[in-house]
């Protein structure tokens, strides 16, 4: 608990999905709620070089989880805004911070940063390993950037700052609008919707073949809090859950959750994305002593529960 007592912590993305969840955790474990900072993109542009100054003013940790982020149509859409967007962002941030003096910086990169054909379980050694799946590439590519920018300012500068690799989360509070959301979120919408207006099928992108591995957001946020507490190394660590689901059978077991009783349809036209994803985790533990509590079965039901509740005031 002393660990967070009259830390001030500047924490990006605070108002978003993940941020929120990190805010409950920090604050659960000593941090005063008036002592986390969290900018509004309203009025911190961290694309601007003085915003990103004006940050990390008086800040002891930073926390960088503000990203431009979306499912694979919005990447797609928007390749060159994703690339530049969350490499300017975490660039200049990391720079400020080092210029500021702050003690730690925790930078959140992402599972989109492997080799297309990474071997699973993902090993954090075979992140340079070959080049991302094509479709999220320039997303994934520029938060990579960070862990170059995070070792070469800990070699030159003897700047304490590490490196994260969350795999998909899932949870209450996530995305649900469809032009931006993720697999989980998307899926649980769309079957609720079908169910409710009785429709006989749902469409489904892809084949169903790809795997995908989940961490439900309060285990990554309880992650990101360890590692801040515990890590101060160079070696980038995985969060995950250690398991993997065919996005078939993940389609399967949310039409069961919600009470669908139509037909899956699959758009075989839409990509599947990369091919498998799932973590090896012992990195984490090992280090830092985070090991995923929540079973999937549970998170899911809890995430489906959320939405229903909030489902009439969400976009």
């Amino acid at each position: 608990m002393s660990f967070w007592k009259g830390k001030h912590v500047l924490l990006t993305g605070g108002s978003g999905f993940l941020g929120s969840h990190v805010i409950d955790e920090i604050v659960s474990h000593g941090a005063d709620r008036s002592d986390i900072i969290v900018p509004r993109s309203r009025d911190t542009d961290l694309r601007r070089w003085d915003d990103c100054v004006g940050a990390v003013k008086d800040a002891d940790m930073v926390i960088h989880l503000a990203a431009k982020v979306g499912g694979i149509g919005f990447n797609e859409e928007y390749p060159a805004t994703l690339f530049y967007e969350n490499a300017i962002m975490g660039i200049q941030l990391m720079e400020a911070a080092r210029l500021e003096g702050v003690s730690k910086f925790v930078a959140v990169g992402t599972i989109c940063a492997y080799p297309k054909f990474t071997p699973v379980p993902f090993k954090e050694d075979d992140i340079w390993n070959g080049y991302p799946e094509e479709t999220n590439a320039p997303y994934g590519l520029a938060k990579k950037m960070l862990l170059v920018q995070a070792q070469a300012y800990r070699a030159q500068y003897g700047f304490n700052a590490i490196y994260l690799l969350p795999v998909n989360l899932y949870g209450p509070r996530d995305n649900f609008d469809p032009r931006s959301s993720h697999v989980i979120p998307a899926l649980i919408r769309k079957f609720v919707e079908a169910r409710d207006q009785g429709k006989g099928t749902v469409e489904v992108w892809g084949t169903g073949r790809a795997s995908r591995e989940f961490l439900y957001a309060a285990d990554a946020a309880e992650g990101i809090r360890l590692a801040a507490e515990r890590h101060d190394g160079p070696e980038p660590v995985n969060l995950g859950a250690g398991f993997e689901i065919s996005i078939k059978d993940l389609a399967e077991k949310i039409s069961m959750l919600t009470g669908f009783k139509g037909e899956i349809v699959w758009d075989q036209s839409k990509p599947d994305g990369q091919p498998r994803r799932m973590l090896d985790v012992s990195r984490a533990e090992k280090l830092f002593g985070f090991k995923a509590k929540t079973t999937f079965g549970a998170g899911l039901r809890s995430t489906i529960d959320w939405y229903v509740e909030n489902k009439g005031q969400l976009p």
